[in-house]
């Protein structure tokens, strides 16, 4: 199959944010459970929140490091492969981009050393103070990246001048139809892929006879947070689709297969499973359910939604991708879901920490919540094909005319560093998480790195391994001596 340079670099683009993306997502989860961890440690001075605390702080080290970086690529992406983009609507983006290093990055970037490096150098209210402003900044960041991925799928608040983009009202442009239920779904998705990631490596441990009471904890608090969240993001599910039928039918018709209505109160049904096929203009092998289709979109079993056949065809999304992505991510939510509810009755029968098929299941699904968001950000960007920017501009008039073979070549590259460098980082983070937590010691400090005392350390010192040994004091066990 011969790629255009549209296709390889949508491909790259793609394949670049598939990256970038998990590291975030893991990131804003774990930076809020930390900052629970360390908040109990200190109302309830009970000293398995803080070696949960030291433990995942080392993960959380590695794994906001191989997201700074992944997340620079991408952003030069917008200048060398899409730079007609750039041009045209940078006066909205950029302006975005930039609120979100001034107000998040800086942020982050600032308390992160403290957080990291501070526990004996600074008091344990002010540390603790540092892990919640982390843990905002990381929200922060996300509001202002969801504020412009959102106006690109429903863009508000501009004009069109001299064929420029021009932002006219700030507030409209921020707040548009989409950005609220974007930004809580993308961030309940944090929270739910994190404690999914946090129940599974309790589960594993578990599993190896490893019952020590930090393991049980951090099992227990995941799965209070599953069962909590999931049917949140459930809901806030519903309400995202019901805000997509309004302002962006046809990746809704797509996502549902639906390519013609039947008569006027007939109803749409739910098309279970299915092919949907773009050159025959029809969903084939499908599995329906009548009038539920209806009930869900509409909250009526006789209402009617768009079809795809009402569109033009260079005006619709790959129904065949997009139809596919979104039940990997409703079906995933639904496991997830029953995850929480099961961990929930064996909490009711004394067995939270003794079902064997629990805890299996549990490791199971401790990639699914990441698998989940990668599905989801496949169906809402495939979804708002053929446009950028939607029915503003098209993603062909966007991309820079390089070569397919420049792109071609990028891409291989792109593949064989990204799996050798993040692949490193990902092992390395499942090599520490297998180590399990550890009763932290009281350290004795070391003065930080070469040099003088209280110098900075080296930057991946807060992942040390414990296979090294630290020195110990003779001072109690209480934080912040």
């Amino acid at each position: 199959m011969e790629l255009d340079t549209l296709t390889l670099a949508r491909i790259q683009f793609g394949f670049t944010i598939s990256f970038h993306i998990i590291f975030p997502a893991i990131t804003i989860g774990l930076a809020s459970y930390m900052a629970v961890l360390e908040g109990l440690w200190l109302k309830t001075a009970n000293t398995v929140y803080r070696d949960l605390y030291h433990f995942w702080l080392r993960v959380f080290a590695i794994n906001f490091g191989m997201g700074v970086v992944s997340g620079l690529v991408m952003a030069y992406q917008f200048g060398t492969n899409w730079s007609y983009f750039s041009d045209f609507a940078g006066g909205v983006t950029g302006p975005l981009l930039t609120y979100e290093v001034l107000t998040a990055f800086f942020l982050e970037a600032g308390f992160l050393g403290v957080m990291m490096f501070g526990w004996h150098r600074v008091g344990p209210r002010l540390h603790w103070c540092s892990t919640i402003l982390v843990a905002i900044g990381t929200l922060i960041s996300a509001t202002w990246i969801l504020a412009s991925n959102s106006w690109m799928q429903t863009p508000q608040g501009h004009e069109i001048i001299d064929g420029t983009v021009v932002p006219v009202d700030w507030l409209a442009v921020i707040f548009n139809p989409s950005f609220p239920y974007r930004l809580i779904h993308m961030v309940i998705a944090a929270f739910l892929a994190t404690a999914l990631l946090v129940g599974a490596v309790a589960a594993w441990h578990m599993l190896r006879r490893n019952t020590q009471p930090a393991v049980k904890k951090m099992y227990s608090m995941a799965m209070w947070m599953l069962i909590i969240v999931a049917p949140i993001q459930i809901f806030v599910g519903d309400l995202h689709g019901l805000n997509t039928l309004e302002h962006q039918p046809a990746k809704l018709a797509a996502m549902e297969g639906h390519w013609e209505n039947g008569p006027a109160g007939e109803g749409v049904p739910l098309v279970l499973f299915g092919w949907p096929d773009m050159q025959r203009e029809e969903t084939r092998f499908k599995v329906e359910v009548p009038r539920l289709g209806s009930l869900i979109l509409t909250h009526s079993l006789d209402g009617q939604i768009p079809a795809l056949k009402e569109f033009a065809p260079e005006d619709r999304p790959n129904s065949t991708i997009v139809f596919w992505t979104f039940r990997i991510m409703v079906g995933l939510g639904m496991l997830m879901l029953l995850l929480g509810a099961l961990a929930l009755y064996a909490r009711w029968k004394d067995r939270l920490y003794t079902c064997t098929a629990l805890h299996r299941f549990s490791v199971y699904m401790g990639i699914s919540g990441v698998v989940a968001i990668l599905a989801g950000w496949y169906t809402t960007e495939i979804g708002r094909q053929p446009w950028i920017v939607y029915n503003v501009m098209r993603t062909a008039d966007a991309v820079t005319p390089h070569s397919a073979l420049e792109l071609t070549i990028t891409l291989i590259l792109f593949i064989v560093v990204y799996f050798v460098l993040f692949g490193a980082g990902i092992v390395y983070m499942l090599h520490i998480m297998a180590q399990g937590p550890q009763p932290t010691p009281h350290l004795e400090i070391d003065g930080g790195g070469p040099g003088e005392a209280r110098t900075p350390a080296r930057p991946l010192s807060a992942a040390t391994d414990h296979d090294e040994e630290p020195r110990v004091s003779n001072q109690g066990d209480h934080h912040g001596h």
